[in-house]
């Protein structure tokens, strides 16, 4: 590539990750010249200053037309932006509460690490939502996911912890085995990496060894990714992990890692599968023919994480358990490919970043003062704290899909999408309606700690909130509750300022 091809190129649709890149590189130098005996919170408010000059530029390319760049490796569409937008404002609200964790272990003298680490995971994902490519999506789930192993892993002298690092790696390796595996194939079958090249060339494949291959190849990438997404019966890492890493970490891992999982899966199998042909005799695209295993994986999800997380005790691996079964929720929303399908994940995305975040933040302070995980330390929580309290019942409320929140418009247009279709996924709602029940058990059981049950100990003294986090929870709180009551309100958002998505097969 001559210099000048390079200086052809519009750059300036990647402002915003020219902005993550270069905070994370003067976050890792400040780090290193720093003198140890400074606090390193200093790093997390340059890295949050950082996010949010991402998010004032990516506002302003909002009514950029669609572009790409770098042979068509690098794409900004409606899709890309809709959904850095939730990944800006989710690595936002994480390091607000990262910024308010004080752990009992002594993690300062790594905490400038966590800062860096975490700003080049957010490259990754964001990287991931812009990709036009193979090779730049393994790329951006490498760096995330590298990423993700040492961030949850920081705790070094916390055996859970280092037993949650080395169960992520293991697993997070063989799912990107497998998943890499997957696309070989499909390179093979192409000569190309180009997301569009490869979708316009499977159009004319008719021999049926090549369409067995290409079948072979979507069930790796779908269990490859589903590693990722910590969807059943590939979830055996996630609530280990989430209870031994940091909460912070956890809550990116819960939120942020999830939502780039998703958008990896729309961009490969939307991108790829949605014109190959299936061999079927109805000529149904690949993906269509093949919707039922993915409606599996959502039915086994949902029912698999709802019922374990009836007998957890440890509220980190309710939630691991919990996010889970959200998961579940988002696969049928790709099962059912509505003409909503985009819309609804985005909003559902959203929903859950706010009611997730802001449950974590009360997780983290309510564990940091009783030094136990325990659901019995949210005994008598009214009495000490009321509105932390009263926050995390409405984000309960809102994951387990009550009327009035967020999450239950989330769940009722994943419900009424999953019907749309003409033969509509009567047995999946069902499970989905079923499973939204068992929910409401271990969702309640926390609030009835809350309101209900006397603190353990009789000398537990009220529970003082972190400006981060009061700011973390009250930005979740009126979110929730926004959304609930107006959802019109994302809704005009997303369809007046990204096309309703109808640029992502251009």
């Amino acid at each position: 590539m001559d210099l000048e091809t390079l200086l052809s190129y519009e750059w300036g649709i990647m402002t915003p990750e020219f902005i993550i890149l270069g905070v994370a590189t003067a976050l890792s130098l400040m780090d290193l010249f720093m003198p140890k005996s400074q606090s390193r919170k200093i790093l997390g408010w340059v890295g949050f200053a950082g996010i949010l000059a991402a998010l004032v530029s990516l506002m302003g390319l909002i009514g950029h037309s669609p572009e790409s760049i770098l042979f068509d490796t690098f794409r900004l569409d409606s899709f890309a932006k809709a959904f850095k937008l939730l990944l800006l404002i989710g690595s936002a609200m994480v390091l607000l509460i990262a910024i308010g964790y004080e752990p009992n272990e002594g993690l300062e003298e790594f905490r400038g690490e966590f800062f860096y680490l975490f700003m080049a995971a957010l490259l990754g994902a964001m990287i991931m939502s812009s990709s036009g490519d193979l090779i730049t999506l393994f790329v951006g789930l490498e760096l995330l996911s590298i990423s993700s192993y040492i961030l949850a892993g920081m705790r070094k002298r916390n055996l859970h912890s280092n037993e949650s690092a080395m169960k992520y790696v293991i697993n997070g390796s063989i799912a990107t085995a497998i998943t890499l595996f997957g696309m070989s194939y499909v390179y093979g079958l192409t000569g190309t990496t180009n997301l569009k090249e490869m979708s316009g060339f499977l159009t004319s494949i008719y021999n049926e060894q090549h369409i067995y291959l290409l079948g072979l190849a979507f069930f790796m990438i779908v269990v490859g990714l589903s590693f990722k997404l910590a969807t059943a019966p590939f979830h055996m890492w996630a609530p280990d992990v989430y209870q031994g890493a940091p909460t912070p970490v956890t809550a990116f891992l819960s939120v942020v890692s999830k939502t780039a999982g998703f958008i990896i899966v729309i961009r490969i199998l939307f991108s790829i599968f949605a014109n190959a042909p299936s061999g079927d005799v109805q000529g149904l695209p690949m993906i269509l023919a093949l919707q039922d295993y993915i409606a599996f994986l959502a039915g086994a999800t949902m029912i698999i994480g709802n019922l374990i997380a009836l007998r957890q005790r440890n509220i980190k691996r309710l939630f691991a358990y919990s996010s889970i079964a959200q998961a579940g929720y988002l696969l049928v929303v790709i099962a059912s490919m509505s003409l909503f399908m985009f819309d609804t994940l985005w909003f559902y995305l959203g929903a859950y970043l706010f009611m997730n975040l802001g449950a974590f933040a009360i997780i983290q302070q309510v564990t940091h003062k009783s030094g136990s995980e325990d659901i019995s330390q949210f005994a008598g929580l009214y009495r000490r704290a009321p509105f932390l309290a009263i926050a995390m019942a409405i984000f309960l409320l809102s994951l387990a899909g009550i009327p009035g929140t967020a999450g239950f418009i989330g769940k009722l247009n994943i419900f009424m999408g999953a019907l749309v279709p003409n033969e509509g996924h009567y047995v999946l709602v069902s499970i989905m309606i079923a499973t939204t029940v068992v929910s409401y058990f271990y969702y309640f059981g926390v609030m009835v700690q809350m309101f209900f049950r006397p603190a353990a100990d009789a000398d537990t003294g009220k529970v003082k909130i972190p400006a981060a986090l009061t700011a973390v929870i009250g930005i979740s709180l009126a979110a929730t509750i926004l959304f609930g009551i107006a959802p019109n309100i994302a809704f005009d958002f997303l369809q007046g300022n990204f096309n309703q998505f109808t640029d992502f097969f251009q």
